[in-house]
């Protein structure tokens, strides 16, 4: 404490104001220099680590264009059409799913050769595919791999493959197919410094896609001189033989064959031609500090007072008037302070609210989700049966929280909430036809509601119109008025037709618990539910006034 003491003495503020302006000025005529030119290299280690971040921002981008491709390739090697072998029926389904994308999808044999390609019509005669290394490297490996970028020969320009291989005959595999200048509109150097490019390397070194100001085409071969430095999954190249005065940055794109690269000219200007401007205003500026240091402490120390008072009536639980100095930022903190001590009075009100709230909906959910693992336990013959059916059904209730977390448990749209569940059913998603005006729905209903959606449309792509291509279903709702009931209602009507002949089930399950006994209590209506020979019809009536939102 006494060498503390030696050092620091008690003193009034503008002592130390004016002693830390000193302390300041001395330094910076011995270190300015070196700063200087500190500043400069780390200028440059700022570039080459963000051209790196660049190029893998783009890989990011190019990764999640592949892994969207995988995984269209596994949804539809799982169809039904393609497991009854129905290339026809396959080939229309997928050429719907996919028509307003630039992706193809072709069906080969273990030899190479098109079974179909949504790039023709059904029937016409195909040959092999051009790239049949890329095929057997497939088969080889038995995963999804993405082709270097080739000549197809179907569409006659550049293209590149997503490969999925299977186990059944004839379809051995399965590819998506895209070409280089589709893919090409991801590639862009939005963000960068001018004159800079980028550009998509496929295994052997060619390009697949590239922008900027350079002229590469897809299937041009990268500078062969700067491919053996891409060692590592990210970095930088720099060389001023190769490229002078240019920097390039590249990444490995994450489980494919495909790298990315950025490059563009270094434009830095050199901080040491302005160090005697910067040492004469520093100078300058700390000579004016200390003369203004001693002026400023006075007042500065009243402020300070006055602050600390207001901060310790804060810390007692008081709500604090601000006061007035002639300090502006001062003012702003006593504002600050002020409002922050009504703010926390509010905030503990609020919490308060929160928790309650918090604790409400949790044991609504806890209940659901308990009576629903009753309902299915009793009906599961094993465990594997009983968790496919529990998570089937909490996928459904876990959408309809999101929806709600997403509008902070204030409500949603009635469209939202039918298309979110129905986008479980992506195959099935143009069959569908939806009438009706929309209107926000209560955090209940929305829960209520989803779960009976996701169980109609469940059923009906296991049993009923939605599980043939040919099947329809009308989802409607709209307002109805009866006489001896003064108060509003809705009516909603789920009707299939075009599907399997219907069977009026023998034993009633958790699904039908939902769609009629919980549907007609959460909203407090009626649930019809006829089993007619052409499909099955679930009408829905209740009060407007459970639903909608106020």
């Amino acid at each position: 404490m006494k060498i503390v003491a030696l050092f620091f003495p008690k003193a009034s503020i503008g002592t130390y104001l004016v002693a830390m302006a000193v302390a300041i000025a001395l330094p910076i005529f011995a270190f300015v220099t070196l700063l200087l030119l500190q500043l400069e290299d780390n200028q440059r280690s700022t570039l080459r680590r963000e051209t790196a971040q660049d190029a893998l921002a783009l890989s990011r981008i190019v990764d999640r264009q592949l892994q969207d491709m995988a995984t269209t390739l596994r949804l539809l090697s799982s169809s039904p059409e393609l497991e009854n072998g129905n290339l026809a029926a396959f080939h229309q389904r997928t050429e719907t799913a996919l028509r307003d994308n630039t992706l193809f999808v072709i069906a080969v044999d273990r030899n190479g050769q098109q079974l179909l390609n949504t790039r023709r019509a059904f029937g016409t005669p195909l040959g092999e595919i051009a790239n049949t290394a890329a095929l057997q490297s497939v088969m080889t490996s038995g995963r999804i791999e993405a082709s270097d970028v080739f000549r197809g020969r179907t569409s006659g320009d550049w293209v590149y493959n997503v490969t999925l291989p299977r186990k059944n005959d004839p379809v051995a595999a399965l590819i998506i197919t895209q070409d280089a200048k589709d893919l090409g509109k991801l590639v862009t150097t939005e963000g960068l410094a001018p004159g800079w490019s980028a550009a998509v390397i496929d295994q052997s070194g060619h390009v697949v896609a590239a922008t900027g100001p350079t002229d590469l085409e897809p299937g041009m071969p990268f500078d062969p001189r700067i491919l053996p430095a891409f060692t590592a999954p990210r970095g930088v190249f720099q060389d001023e033989t190769i490229l002078p005065h240019m920097l390039l940055g590249y990444a490995r794109i994450p489980g494919w064959s495909w790298k990315t690269v950025i490059w563009g000219p270094i434009a830095q200007a050199s901080i040491l031609s302005t160090w005697r401007f910067l040492i004469i205003g520093g100078v300058a500026l700390v000579l004016v500090a200390v003369l203004a240091a001693y002026a400023v402490a006075r007042q500065v120390r009243t402020t300070i007072r006055d602050i600390a008072e207001m901060a310790n009536r804060m810390g007692e639980g008081h709500i604090v008037s601000p006061v007035e100095t002639s300090v502006i930022e001062a003012n702003q903190v006593a504002i600050a302070l002020s409002n922050a001590s009504f703010d926390r009075s509010q905030t503990e009100d609020r919490l308060r609210f929160v928790m309650h709230e918090l604790v409400h909906r949790t044991k609504n959910l806890l209940t659901l989700a308990q009576a629903m693992m009753r309902q299915l336990a009793k009906q599961a013959d094993s465990v594997e049966t009983f968790q496919a059916a529990v998570a089937d059904r909490l996928d459904g209730l876990v959408r309809s929280i999101e929806l709600l977390t997403s509008e902070q448990w204030g409500g949603v749209s009635l469209r939202r909430v039918v298309d979110i569940h129905l986008q479980a059913f992506p195959q099935s998603r143009e069959q569908i036809d939806i009438i009706g005006e929309d209107f926000v729905l209560k955090p209940d209903a929305v829960q209520n509601l989803g779960l009976a959606l996701h169980e109609l449309a469940t059923n009906s792509v296991k049993y009923g119109a939605l599980s043939v291509p040919q099947g329809r279903v009308r989802f409607e709702w709209h307002d109805v008025k009866e006489e001896d009931r003064p108060d509003a209602l809705l009516r909603f009507t789920w009707e299939e037709r075009g599907g399997p002949p219907v069977v009026e089930p023998s034993r009633s399950g958790f699904g039908s618990t939902v769609i009629k006994a919980h549907a007609a209590s959460a909203f407090r209506g009626t649930v019809q539910v006829d089993f007619l020979p052409e499909g099955l019809r679930w009408v829905l009536t209740a009060q407007r006034a459970m639903l909608e939102r106020d």
